[in-house]
């Protein structure tokens, strides 16, 4: 068996209770053969990027351990995302649940629908924001130091409350 690698996934949902849909499949990737979930975000609100006219979206980030080959990972992740009920229309259509292979162990690679890094994520403030909060030192191949990457607007963000942080505070 290969050598476990770190791994990142963002998550976002904005149909069918996103919260739900994305708190469910955090333990999904957990269960995914040779993996492991290592981290995951808080859960964060954000507005709809690209097709604006849809629901605002739930994102976090998972860091996972995996023994499966990029590829293979891809392809559990494509798996999941069929089991809540994925359906794509259009370019940014509203979801059910989007599970995206961020960053594999470094590796930089292009095959036909699987890139890496992923491309875009360092574009996005709704997939920095919650990598570096379980990644701070996290680099992003060919960009750098994720925590050096300056100009992303993050204004549409919001960091929800754990339920256990939302209890506490009442």
């Amino acid at each position: 068996m290969p050598k476990p690698v770190q791994a990142f996934v963002a998550l976002g949902a904005n149909l069918e209770d996103p919260a739900s849909q994305v708190e469910r499949a955090l333990p999904e990737l957990a269960r995914l053969p040779e993996t492991r979930l290592v981290a995951r975000s808080s859960l964060y609100l954000t507005k709809p990027v690209g097709y604006t006219d849809q629901p605002d979206f739930i994102n976090a980030v998972a860091q996972i351990e995996t023994g499966l080959s990029p590829r293979t990972l891809l392809e559990c992740l494509l798996e999941i995302e069929q089991r809540h009920g994925r359906r794509r229309e259009f370019r940014n259509a509203p979801r059910t649940l989007d599970l995206d292979l961020l960053l594999y162990d470094g590796l930089v690679m292009h095959e036909p629908g699987l890139t890496l890094p992923h491309p875009r994520m360092h574009e996005r403030g709704f997939v920095l924001l919650p990598l570096l909060e379980i990644a701070p030192d996290c680099r992003i191949p060919g960009i750098g130091p994720a925590a050096e990457i300056r100009g992303i607007d993050t204004s549409g963000l919001q960091a929800l409350p754990s339920p256990g942080q939302a209890a506490q505070s009442n």
